[in-house]
């Protein structure tokens, strides 16, 4: 038999001795459980998860008592019947496993009392049928499998209040989940979900609710509409077949003006119902200034086309086509070859079909006397009438709140006057209408921005004239001359028509929203970041001691930097904020400073770091550069960890390492890699943890799907009294699974080292936190360091970045007297943590782990 590891028995001697009633072996490296476990009769929860593990013995039924066991991330096969003799066990996660024919456990069902049943990554193609005789279940989690649809006994299961779906093959949601009385969440990401609609979907489990109860009381229509997006280089023709699929006798003129910006063209066509199919079509310029744009209006479940100027020979068919992959979801894409004066050119039709899944037709026109027009128009339509959204089910009064916008001539109404639409067409709730005004917005109708406190109160029905706004400043002669400088002055002048007289404040938000300019701190100057100056300014910079980290990647969309630059405005550099230029910025945080550089022709950006706390401005620098990656879809790209050997620590150009390769040395248990410039053994977590604050191996993760690059972490910023440690340990080990998978990362002031500058320390834990948790008892409230130190960023980031705020009650005190009232408790406040015991605090802290995860978006 083999041999428990002293560690192991160390613990379990500590829960003996102590009379505690739960025992975490998280992570050890176990391939049997130590037998020694089965002697600890009144345990109560028990995690195993992540431990190597290759059976569950049949003696597990000996742990009468337990209520919560966690074998998650293992490599078990089977099942032992037994285990049904415990009949008090509540949550039971066995996600991640290698099981043996677990549809068929229909012994499973002997569980009657399991309230939480884990089943993600478990290679199902459908929801296993013994899950209908768990009555008493509340939350279900099924996320990563194959499941297609979901079956009618799942939505008699009124107990349920949480369901996770995500990461299936889910292309409906029955209206009988609103048979689930109880259900507070439903989580369907990453599914090909077609009803409800996306739009819908991505609002949340009130929206989908909301949905199915308007088709129930109004009965449904459908809305036939979609958008067709036109893009290429400028001057390929783009505007002229917009305006002959608009009108196919439209005559060219000899020079067609270039498009600036965007142009909107309504077009309308009868299918073979004799519906009316309504297409916006949306005519791009093609020249360089908008391309780091194209992420703000590229939307998805729209089809595209892509025009080639066979004389020209100068279409980068690998740029556009990257481009829409990566931006539209999957949407359709057409290639047409604008053959002028009848130059025909030949393409690669076949590789760029078996790169591009997208790539649907390759056709060619020439415009002048209209050759191949009819074809072109032929699968334009037949692409349009496919798309997945098109004549989904809608409620009746969103299909006539649409057509009654449709027809109001304004560029914009108040949000009153949106509401009084609504009303007069039948809407109630302003929730519903909320719901249809986000609708519409990602459908690209109409723009509303709820999120912004200013545009939320503005429709915006034509967009062309919003984003003609824009571009206006973009293309204004004296704001290129100066380089991307303008003021209130300039924009009074750009935006003198009487459609902007009441609307700059809005159209200055507007482009602020859309990263396209940022405001000079301090200053009543603005700066559009895609126009400043090519040039790299003078700087000195110090060599010695730098860290060093490089992103690389396959496609390299452009207006990456110039987010970036964006986001980090507040920290750049230099007198009047000077050293920043268009594919570079310096960024300082007092005596350290960043060096970001864009190197697009090698599909790069090298980065680099001096100063006393480089290690912390790397860490907000990578984050910021990783949450602007997740903001498109399959971005193939790798984060490159420099060596620090004695050859290459104090070099410019060490060797570099892929961090997703030194994740696979942590997961196969190697400890050290050889560096191919000096050939000597280094340190695995040594170099992950040089290169950002508290980078610990255990927060890089390799992207799943093919994508070579890695997920940003999301981080949880944890503020207690030093009196309540141990409650932040129970929350520790609770969440160890999400922080082993390298999803999320816990901070809390244990993790700073003594003399740290507290207030940065804070903030700079701040800038890479989504979530906040506070563990409230009356030592947290007493504590003058946290109403000092720690309350005031954190409440302000709240109110002015979204940060999440969660607290939780962990003994009874005076909260209701605090801001802290102000924020969601994710237990019970009558009933803190320290009043409750066994397997009822364990559920109690599963609960707040799952808001946890709600709040970081997992």
């Amino acid at each position: 038999m083999q041999k428990t590891p002293e560690p192991v028995l160390e613990r379990v001697r500590l829960v003996k001795s102590n009379e505690l009633k739960e025992l975490s072996l998280v992570g050890d490296k176990l391939s049997i459980i130590p037998p020694e476990i089965f002697e600890l009769e009144q345990l109560e929860a028990l995690n195993l998860s992540y431990t190597q593990l290759e059976s569950i013995p049949e003696s597990i039924s000996r742990l009468k008592n337990l209520r919560v066991l966690d074998i998650s991330g293992n490599q078990i096969k089977t099942l032992p019947s037994s285990i049904t003799q415990i009949k008090n066990l509540n949550l039971l996660w066995l996600s991640g496993n290698p099981w043996e024919s677990l549809p068929e456990w229909d012994w499973i069902a002997g569980l009657r009392n399991l309230t939480h049943l884990g089943l993600g990554s478990c290679n199902l193609s459908e929801i296993p049928g013994f899950i209908n005789r768990l009555r008493n279940l509340k939350a279900l989690n099924i996320v990563n499998n194959q499941i297609t649809f979901i079956p009618d006994f799942l939505y008699d299961l009124n107990k349920l209040e949480t369901l996770v779906l995500v990461g299936n093959r889910i292309k409906e949601i029955s209206p009988r989940v609103l048979q689930l009385k109880n259900l507070k969440e439903i989580f369907l990401s990453e599914n090909p979900l077609e009803t409800p609609p996306p739009e819908v979907l991505k609002r949340g489990t009130e929206a989908i609710k909301r949905y199915f109860l308007q088709l129930k009381a109004e009965g449904e229509d459908h809305l036939y509409e979609a958008k067709l997006l036109v893009v290429g280089e400028g001057g390929a023709g783009k505007t002229s077949l917009a305006k002959k699929i608009e009108n196919p006798h439209y005559r060219l003129k000899e020079e067609e003006d270039s498009t600036q910006g965007i142009e909107v063209i309504r077009w309308s066509f009868p299918m073979q119902d004799g519906r009316e199919f309504r297409v916006n079509i949306w005519d791009f310029g093609g020249q360089e200034i908008y391309h780091a744009t194209h992420q703000f209006f590229l939307t998805k479940r729209s089809l595209y086309v892509l025009v080639a100027d066979t004389r020209k020979e100068d279409t980068n068919f690998y740029y556009w086509l990257n481009i829409v992959e990566m931006l539209s979801g999957g949407s359709p894409l057409l290639i047409v070859k604008n053959e002028k004066q009848n130059r025909r050119r030949e393409i690669n039709d076949r590789q760029l079909r078996g790169q591009f899944e997208n790539l649907k037709e390759t056709l060619a026109t020439n415009l002048e006397d209209n050759r191949g027009l009819d074809r072109i128009l032929a699968e334009v339509k037949h692409y349009l009438t496919g798309l997945p959204h098109v004549g989904s089910p809608l409620p009746r009064t969103w299909v006539k709140v649409r057509e009654a916008l449709e027809k109001d001539a304004r560029n914009y109404i108040g949000l009153q006057e949106y509401f009084d639409t609504c009303e007069r067409n039948g809407f109630k709730g302003s929730q519903n209408k909320l719901q249809l005004s986000g609708y519409l917005h990602d459908l690209g109708v109409c723009l509303h921005f709820q999120e912004d406190p200013l545009l939320r109160k503005t429709i915006i029905l034509k967009p062309r004239w919003g984003t003609d706004a824009v571009y206006k400043v973009l293309d204004n002669n004296r704001v290129v001359g100066n380089l991307g400088k303008f003021d209130r002055e300039d924009l009074a002048d750009i935006w003198r028509a009487d459609e902007y007289a009441e609307m700059h404040d809005e159209l200055l938000r507007l482009m602020i929203n859309f990263k396209l300019c940022y405001q000079i701190p301090n200053s009543e100057l603005y700066i559009a970041p895609q126009l400043l100056t090519e040039n790299q300014p003078h700087y000195e910079w110090d060599e010695a001691g730098n860290v060093l980290l490089r992103y690389t990647y396959e496609f390299m969309p452009k207006g990456i930097l110039t987010q970036f630059i964006v986001a980090m405005h507040r920290m750049i550099a230099g007198e009047g904020q000077g050293l920043v230029w268009r594919s570079g910025v310096i960024v300082e945080d007092g005596p350290t400073r960043a060096e970001v550089i864009e190197y697009y022709g090698r599909r790069e950006i090298r980065i680099r770091v001096v100063g006393r706390r480089r290690k912390e401005l790397m860490t907000v620098v990578s984050y910021e550069l990783d949450k602007i990656h997740a903001s498109y879809n399959r971005l193939r790209y790798s984060k490159l960890i420099p060596c620090n050997c004695a050859k290459c620590g104090s070099s410019q150009e060490p060797h570099f390492y892929p961090a997703e390769v030194l994740r696979q040395f942590i997961d196969d248990a190697e400890e050290h890699i050889q560096c191919q410039k000096s050939y000597r053994m280094v340190a695995v977590r040594g170099l992950l943890d040089d290169v950002t604050a508290g980078a610990r191996a255990d927060g890089w993760r390799a992207a799943e799907s093919g994508n070579v690059g890695l997920t940003p972490r999301e981080q949880v910023f944890v503020s207690y009294s030093h009196e309540d440690k141990e409650w932040l340990d129970r929350l520790q080990t609770m969440l160890a699974p999400l922080k082993r998978g390298g999803k999320l990362s816990v901070w809390a002031d244990t993790d700073s080292r003594a003399g740290d500058r507290w207030r940065e320390e804070i903030r700079r834990a701040l800038a890479s936190a989504k979530v906040a948790v506070l563990l409230v008892s009356p030592g947290f409230l007493a504590s003058e360091f946290i109403a000092e130190y720690e309350l005031p960023p954190l409440l302000h980031a709240a109110e002015a970045e979204g940060l999440k705020v969660i607290w939780v009650a962990v003994s009874d005190c005076l909260y209701a007297d605090t801001a802290v009232a102000d924020y969601q408790a994710a237990n019970d406040p009558k009933r803190p943590l320290d009043s409750l015991g066994g397997a009822e605090l364990n559920s109690a802290l599963v609960r707040v782990c799952e808001q946890i995860k709600e709040a970081a978006g997992l």
